[in-house]
């Protein structure tokens, strides 16, 4: 029984990407996966995540690209506000400007570049660099 899904599948979306597979089959899939996983599109670091619904739950096929140096789930999901950002930016990310961390706003989850342009606070759910 996994006890959290989306750290299972950031971390198997590392392994395969450092061993060099070019897709990587996740689940169960849920509605904040999916968006994480649109959002690590988004930026460059995936290729395009296909859902499919199977009779045992959503099954994403993930395309692999090779970008990824490291990649993880923020545990426990720290609240941030807009003074905030740089701490936990020096805390996960290699350097200033490098990687992204996915935040959880009022808005939903966005980039933390979005959501210090927009002047958002919320959760923080990932990194990847």
């Amino acid at each position: 029984m996994m006890n959290d899904t989306l750290a299972n599948a950031l971390s198997g979306i590392l392994n395969y990407d450092k061993v060099g597979k070019k897709a990587y089959h996740v689940h169960p899939s849920s509605k904040i996966m999916l968006r994480v996983l649109q959002i690590l599109n988004e930026q460059g670091y995936l290729g395009v995540a296909e859902s499919v619904t199977t009779a045992r739950g959503g099954v994403m096929k993930v395309n692999l690209l090779g970008n990824i140096n490291k990649c993880g789930f923020i545990k426990p999901r720290f609240a941030v506000t807009m003074d905030e950002y740089e701490k936990f930016e020096k805390r996960f990310l290699p350097a200033k400007g490098v990687g992204l961390l996915i935040v959880s706003t009022i808005n939903g989850l966005m980039p933390h570049e979005e959501a210090k342009s927009r002047s958002l606070g919320g959760r923080l759910i990932a990194y990847c660099y």
